[in-house]
């Protein structure tokens, strides 16, 4: 083995020789049990991000769990068009040439827009490979490949049939920039400082008027009434009297509406049904017909004065707000805290708008997904986001599927010129089924998004409609769908209700909804923040294990994570310390040897039977964890064992039979285990950190051969079952209890400023005589970590005169000093150390018992504070201590 472990020089070697032998590829002819999982679809618009590496490698940690574990495992991997960010991103790349989506026209932009696909799609499969992603590439999908593209349309004509699609005219999410349409879930509410502004509009009869408040002057132009709650006293002799609309001179009335909440404002509101959703239901209820007064830009239009025509939205309101100021018809402005929704792809402010566009009816489809839910028949995990999806599925509205863009499935719907039939059809109608005209027109509109989305858990695996696929049968229903949880409605409920709906069965069992990856501070990641790490950069500098291991281990369930660059040193460690205690084991087999067993627990050491035991109950812990989707528990459990249990303690107890063994047997043994135990936990860490793994497996494999050791490449090998007849609980509590008297010892060596390089004499008093028939037959143990070479156990050993002493559980352990330190220079360092630490103390008292500290620092602030004073207290107690016995 390499000196050092080197992932730039082992992970592209590896994974191209994994992808070469075909063992990412699942056989839907196996009689193995079947685990599935589908990715969720990165966007073609750009490069992959840490929240991608976060989810990608959740899923592949459970994919190659299930594979080592006996099932026939398939990751789908794939991309979606993603319609409206990537039409933004090309008609921007256009710009900066010179040329917009108009000039060059729809076929040629759709051109354009394939070959950025081409382009981005393959940076983002080659960053998933980095990432060690051990997707099924043979089965690999796009959201607009042909198969996807027919199902998108037999769904579309199939619920259009079935009465649950219709067009009308409605008020819908509008982006001015997008130019398009959006569902009321892609609308992104934001608090915003804005006015409220208090208008007077006149009664006709001259006889008064009546104040109404607005968050949205430029809207008033298309009023076409006032309203107020019936149970408003005071404009209870007003209602159905006419006003007139200032600017416009237009005549409306004044009506009741329950909607209408009495304390907002003056309790008078003014109803513009073209531009407020909540306007234009009272506009239904009243038959008050819409009035638009904006074009798809959001710059004003229509039967309105000249002087604002073409104006943006906001310089339209500046001039309102004047020319009401002007005819003394402006009685207030008050500011006022409202939310305001923004477009979730360029963050502009969304219009309300009212236009045609195509709904899905949501209702009939939500029933069947709610029962499954709080039938528990799809878990969620953590379990506080079945609330959120329930809460959705009672709530839910029609879903607004048009957009007015190009790129993405184009409706499927013709219009007749001649006879206005309207044709929906699964392939391209060419003649008008009514009156055989020719003269047809396509809709414009494109399917949101989502709408192919929707149906990828079965689609991705051929479904069309007719019987099922060898995929189907085998790998539909998935097992578990890994994602984020801001695309809890955009996705995963209506992928619940498409899949209900076509196939009658649950897409899924279990939704895993991991946290968002933040920095340090707790921003998110942004581009305009200047906080955003490259995962391929952190690739590059620490290896995908290291990214991976790092990113699981700081990610406790269903949290954010909080990350800066640093934050993967950690992975980098464990992947060196994993290396170097292995490439040590490896050195130490000078010929390859086979082991057809572990020796009896009778003929092994007490190390060897505790490293096997605590194997065992790692193997329990991190099985449990991985099934209960507690990665970041199952991290710490491999880190703790792997780390300490294993490299620190096991290891280095081992290097005398390794060196120096007092029979061949006890070396033979020492090897059996320690092999044993290191291609177990290789195995255990695999899915975590898939490289290091396999490139140490190789290394094994050459010099051993034993029961663990039974694959050609690690994933080829068996995930580790529990031997619950090596699990020693006694044993594995006598060595917890020898390690606290171990690190005692060392910790007096250290307090003592004894030389690393000295022996010591030590002496241990045990509790009892259980206690001391625990101690006696570990003393060789003891004398190796502390570096003894006087060791007496007995309970009627006397204290030593000059000592430093502690004591574990009843037990007292005692180092020698005498001759070993320089007592008059250890005791004034002391001294100078403790007047140290009392000036220390009374700083810390003094700002504690300060009044304006206490009642002005956080109390986060004040609990640090006093958390070091306390330390200090201890510290001194101690140095007190050692004082005395000097």
């Amino acid at each position: 083995m390499e000196k050092q472990y080197s992932p730039t020089n082992v992970e592209q070697k590896i994974y191209e020789e994994w992808e070469k032998n075909g063992y990412f590829k699942a056989n839907a002819a196996s009689e193995k049990p079947s685990y599935s999982i589908v990715i969720p679809p990165p966007n073609v618009t750009g490069i992959l991000h840490m929240g991608h590496a976060l989810n990608n490698t959740i899923q592949d940690i459970l994919t190659r769990y299930k594979r080592m574990d006996g099932f026939e495992a398939l990751w789908i991997p794939g991309t979606d068009h993603a319609g409206i960010a990537t039409q933004n991103v090309v008609e921007k790349k256009l710009a900066s040439q010179g040329e917009s989506r108009h000039k060059i026209g729809r076929e040629k932009f759709v051109e354009k827009v394939w070959e950025w696909k081409e382009q981005y799609h393959a940076t983002i499969t080659k960053q998933l490979r980095k990432l060690g992603s051990s997707c099924d590439w043979s089965r690999e999908r796009f959201t607009m490949d042909e198969g996807l593209s027919k199902a998108v349309r037999k769904v579309f004509v199939k619920l259009y049939e079935d009465g649950l699609i219709y067009k009308g005219k409605y008020i819908v999410n509008w982006c001015p920039r997008c130019r398009t349409a959006l569902a009321d879930d892609e609308v992104e509410h934001q608090d915003d400082s804005g006015n409220l502004w208090y208008f007077k509009y006149p009664f006709a009869d001259k006889s008064g008027f009546v104040v109404v408040a607005t968050t949205r002057p430029e809207t008033m132009l298309g009023d076409v009434a006032v309203a107020v709650n019936p149970k408003d006293e005071r404009y209870k002799n007003l209602v159905g009297k006419k006003l007139v609309l200032p600017i416009m001179n237009r005549e409306i009335f004044l009506i009741n509406d329950d909607y209408v909440k009495k304390e907002f404002g003056t309790g008078a509101v003014k109803i513009t049904p073209a531009h407020d959703p909540n306007d234009f239901q009272m506009g239904l209820r009243h038959n008050l017909q819409p009035i638009v007064v904006m074009d798809e830009s959001g710059k004003m239009s229509g039967d309105i004065p000249c002087e604002y025509a073409g104006l943006d939205r906001f310089e339209a309101r500046k001039k309102i707000v004047d020319k009401f100021e002007e005819l003394g018809l402006l009685e207030k402005i008050e500011k006022h805290e409202h939310a305001v929704g923004h477009c979730y792809r360029c963050a502009t402010v969304i219009e309300p708008y009212y236009s045609d566009q195509w709904f899905v009816k949501m209702k009939p489809l939500a029933e069947k997904s709610l029962e499954v839910a709080l039938k528990n028949e799809i878990k969620f995990y953590p379990v506080r986001w079945k609330k959120t999806y329930v809460d959705w599925m009672e709530n839910i509205r029609d879903w607004c599927i048009s957009r007015q863009i190009w790129w993405g499935h184009r409706i499927p719907v013709w219009y007749c010129r001649d006879c206005g039939e309207i044709i929906v059809s699964e392939i391209d109608a060419l003649d008008c089924p009514k009156c055989k005209s020719k003269n047809l027109n396509q809709e414009n509109d494109v399917l949101d998004t989502w709408f192919s989305s929707w149906l990828w858990p079965f689609t991705t695996m051929g479904w069309d409609g007719g019987s099922d696929t060898d995929d189907l049968k085998k790998f539909f229903p998935t097992d578990v769908l890994a994602t984020a949880p801001e695309i809890l409605f955009f996705w995963v409920a209506r992928m619940v209700m498409a899949s209900l709906y076509f196939t009658k069965k649950i897409p899924f069992s279990d939704v895993i909804l991991h946290g968002t990856v933040r920095d340090k501070t707790g921003r998110k990641m942004s581009k305009s923040l200047g906080n955003v790490i490259d995962p391929l950069e952190i690739i590059a500098t620490h290896g995908a294990d290291s990214l991976r291991f790092s990113m699981i281990m700081n990610t406790a369930a269903g949290t954010d994570i909080f990350i800066g660059k640093d934050s993967f040193d950690i992975g980098r460690n464990f992947a060196n310390k994993l290396w170097n205690a292995s490439r040590f084991l490896i050195s130490n087999i000078e010929n390859r040897i086979n082991f057809d067993s572990l020796p009896h627990k009778s003929e092994l050491k007490v190390e060897d039977n505790w490293i096997i035991s605590r194997l065992n109950k790692t193997i329990e812990n991190v099985r449990k964890a991985l099934d209960q989707y507690r990665f970041n528990e199952a991290s710490h459990t491999l880190y703790d064992f792997i780390w300490k249990d294993f490299c620190d303690w096991y290891i280095e107890t081992k290097k005398s039979d390794f060196y120096n063994p007092k029979t061949l047997k006890d070396k033979e043994n020492a090897l059996n285990c320690a092999s044993f135990t290191l291609s177990a936990t290789l195995k255990l860490l695999h899915p975590f950190m898939p490289f290091v793994t396999e490139e140490i497996w190789r290394n094994l494999r050459e010099k051993v051969f034993n029961s663990e050791i039974n694959g050609e490449s690690i994933m080829l090998a068996s995930f580790p079952k529990v031997d619950n007849s090596r699990i020693f609980d006694e044993t594995d509590d006598n060595f917890a209890f020898l390690q606290e008297i171990i690190t005692g010892l060392r910790t007096i060596r250290s307090e003592n400023n004894v030389p690393p390089e000295k022996k010591v004499s030590v002496v241990i008093i045990p509790a009892d005589e259980n206690t001391e028939k625990i101690l006696l037959p570990l003393d060789y143990l003891i004398k190796l970590f502390v570096k003894v070479d006087n060791l007496t156990i007995s309970q009627n050993a006397q204290k030593p005169s000059f000592s430093g002493q502690n004591v574990i559980g009843k037990t007292e352990i005692y180092v020698v000093l005498e001759g070993l330190v320089d007592i008059e220079a250890e005791k004034e360092k002391i001294v100078k150390e403790i007047a140290r630490l009392e000036n220390a103390a009374k700083g810390f008292e003094n700002r504690l018992n300060n009044e304006e500290f206490t009642k002005k620092a956080p109390p986060k602030v004040i609990e640090g504070e006093k958390a070091k004073y306390a330390n200090v207290l201890e510290t001194l107690e101690k140095l007190k201590a050692n004082l005395g016995r000097f």
